[in-house]
């Protein structure tokens, strides 16, 4: 299936990239999130009209995403857990957890934004978690996972 970007998409390409994608990614996902149109004649010379006011918004959706990531960089987040012997968890800390952590410092953050590579948080202690804002914007916070009195 042959489709037009309307927006940046990570691993795929630009904006006004004509590119090819499985037919299940491209109906499923890519046209009804409004991120591409089909690759017909028509559509082409409309994308390519429209071209500057699709680049001019993508570079405003970059800036904020940038002035988000430079009020988020740095933040350190406390989560209270409950933990037995050894500073092991009882139960783990994840995106949900984290999400209500930055809403509790009011900072909103999106629970799909959080990445956690290496699975929850099982154990006390500190740890880096990354925030994706936007392909080509990443912010790294600390949370430090401390046991409940």
């Amino acid at each position: 299936m042959n489709v037009i970007l309307l927006d940046n998409v990570e691993n795929l390409g630009n904006i006004g990239d004509l590119v090819t994608v499985k037919p299940g990614f491209g109906r499923n996902f890519l046209l009804p999130q409004g991120k591409a149109a089909l690759a017909t004649p028509a559509n082409i010379k409309a994308i390519e009209a429209r071209r500057a006011e699709l680049e001019k918004a993508a570079a405003e959706e970059l800036a904020a995403a940038k002035k988000r990531a430079a009020a988020i960089n740095g933040t350190e987040l406390v989560i209270q857990a409950n933990a037995g012997s050894e500073d092991k968890l009882f139960g783990s800390v994840g995106p949900i957890d984290i999400e209500k952590a930055f809403e509790a410092v009011q900072i909103d953050v999106q629970r799909s934004e959080i990445r956690m590579p290496e699975g929850p948080i099982h154990t006390l202690g500190e740890y880096p978690i990354g925030i994706h804002l936007h392909p080509q914007v990443d912010a790294e916070v600390i949370v430090r996972v401390v046991a409940e009195d």
